[in-house]
């Protein structure tokens, strides 16, 4: 027994190596290939160009960020001018929607939370049901339903509407998530605050929410990766909205359409894409683990 432990402990540690390394060439790719030359692009991968100190240029961002006019030589041998996508836009746009869809579900399922977990009212365990199995509940086929209600309130194409669509969405997982983490926490605490004249309100806000960092901190990865990473809620809820109100996702797939040869600028986009989400969960990610296992286990 003592040596199957070491063996399988191995073998859990090559299994990830081998995971990471298949995650980190491709993205190293990505980002390689974002700073190539359009034409060194198409003659030689991204490996073979790691000792090509002159074939690295800051032009793809600008052209992709900027949306600045280049020239370029076309399949034909011929000089030609076209103008770069404007991904800033779209980025600030990203923003714009993932900030709020991420903070306000966390705020209401903060609250239904501690209230299914401390609170007693008629038809609790029903309620809680409910919500749980509209976890298994296909997003999609809300989409229609929704949007013929939002044309009626004319709420199709604006920020609020997308972000209610989101916060409708991404509520059931959020409720149970920080149910499991906030009943878990001792009685003792709770007993305590209201001895000294708390309210459920003041207990909430100055015990609740501190003692709850893990798990608001992986939901908030869940929610902000989603919404983020997101292309049919904002097909479907900001189409309305025309060119202006693109998210990063919906300007990547008309980048694909549009530009789909140019591969030095897709790449510099999708880096942009990815950045911000990387940052974000390894910022957050020592919370992760913590806010997921909450409540797995009973002491």
């Amino acid at each position: 027994m003592k040596t199957d432990k070491p063996r399988s402990n191995i073998i859990v540690n090559v299994v990830l190596i081998l995971l990471v390394i298949i995650w980190t060439v491709p993205t190293f790719g990505i980002l390689v290939t974002s700073f190539r030359i359009r034409d060194n692009v198409s003659k030689t991968g991204w490996w073979q160009s790691l000792s090509d100190e002159s074939g690295y240029t800051m032009e793809n961002y600008n052209q992709v960020l900027g949306g600045r006019t280049f020239t370029y030589t076309d399949s034909s041998g011929r000089e030609a001018r076209a103008k770069g996508d404007d991904m800033m836009g779209a980025f600030l746009n990203s923003l714009t929607v993932t900030i709020p869809a991420v903070v306000i579900p966390i705020l209401i399922a903060a609250f239904a939370a501690y209230g299914f977990a401390w609170l007693d009212f008629p038809g609790r365990k029903t309620l809680f049901v409910i919500i749980v199995a509209l976890l298994v509940v296909p997003l999609q086929i809300a989409l229609i339903p929704v949007l013929r209600d939002y044309q009626v309130l004319k709420l199709n194409g604006t920020y609020l509407g997308i972000w209610l669509a989101h916060t409708g969405f991404g509520l059931p997982l959020a409720i149970y998530l920080l149910f499991n983490y906030i009943s878990t926490i001792p009685r003792s605490i709770m007993e305590s605050a209201f001895i000294d004249g708390a309210s459920h309100f003041t207990t909430f806000v100055r015990l609740i929410l501190p003692l709850s960092v893990p798990a608001l901190a992986s939901f908030a990865i869940f929610q902000f990766l989603w919404v983020w990473n997101d292309m049919l809620v904002a097909l479907v809820f900001m189409s309305g909205g025309g060119a202006k109100m693109q998210v990063v996702t919906v300007r990547m797939l008309n980048m694909i359409g549009s530009r789909g040869q140019d591969w030095h600028l897709l790449t510099a986009g999708a880096f942009i894409s990815m950045v911000l989400p990387l940052i974000v969960f390894l910022s957050l990610q020592r919370y992760f683990v913590s806010g997921l296992m909450a409540g797995s286990v009973k002491e």
